[in-house]
């Protein structure tokens, strides 16, 4: 036990993040209007209260051609398979906001696990994100249990702290809970609010974001769609869900 305790700390992830050089690739300075813009739309995000694993860096990208812009979030770890080598080290998560020629929000998608979910935001008002515990899978607030795709269901997600070894694995090798050990009310409880446009790490103006997520999560980051309607060609475009104001105003 004391040597697979060993082996797992020496080889389990590292989350590191390469130093930020002084011109970013791609990237828009602080006061330019799309900046402000960017800042201003992003999502709060409600992370469950039991959370672990801290908001690192995040990335804002508009599109040069489309009103939409997508958020680009870092965790430090997630619960699966934090113990293992091949593991990428920060959980990387997704979201994009749609908007209208007024700067009004109109849609947002966030990323759940491979899938992805759709709200129509008109006339709601501040856009909210519900943050799944230590997966940190993104559900556009208000959204309803009975609306997520089969198989990647809440209760499920839920069972699962149970169920599987990786908590209890991934203690070897970093910081983090042994199980989530309340109940399923309690999981769904989304009441720490993130305010991430003061979180902006980057913001940039491009349709291929590549080189400027490179620079701030270093190459290893996992690539995901950079946008909605990308890589779908054998999967359903995106899961349709309500949504519901966000239920504080910004700091």
């Amino acid at each position: 036990m004391t040597i697979l305790t060993a082996l797992m700390a020496a080889c389990g992830p590292r989350t590191h993040f390469p130093a930020l050089p002084p011109a970013l690739p791609d990237s828009l300075s602080q006061n330019d209007s799309l900046a402000v813009l960017a800042r201003d739309l992003a999502p709060i995000l409600y992370l469950q209260r039991d959370e672990s694993f801290p908001l690192e860096r995040t990335v804002a990208v508009l599109h040069p051609s489309r009103r939409v812009i997508a958020y680009y979030l870092t965790y430090r770890h997630d619960i699966a398979a934090r113990w293992s080598p091949f593991s990428q080290g920060a959980d990387e998560e997704e979201l994009w906001v749609g908007y209208d020629a007024t700067n009004a929000p109109t849609d947002i998608w966030t990323y759940w696990h491979g899938d992805i979910l759709h709200a129509n935001w008109r006339g709601k008002g501040e856009l909210g994100v519900n943050v799944q515990w230590g997966k940190h899978g993104s559900l556009p607030r208000g959204t309803e249990a009975s609306e997520l795709p089969r198989g990647k269901s809440l209760e499920l997600f839920y069972a699962m702290t149970y169920v599987f070894p990786d908590l209890v694995f991934g203690r070897f090798s970093s910081e983090g809970p042994l199980c989530f050990c309340h109940s399923f009310a309690r999981y769904q409880e989304f009441t720490r609010p993130i305010v991430l446009g003061a979180r902006l790490t980057a913001i940039g103006r491009t349709a291929d974001p590549d080189s400027l997520l490179t620079a701030v999560f270093g190459k290893r980051y996992a690539h995901k769609p950079y946008w909605p309607w990308e890589q779908r060609r054998r999967r359903r475009l995106w899961y349709e869900v309500s949504g519901e104001h966000a239920l504080m105003g910004r700091e």
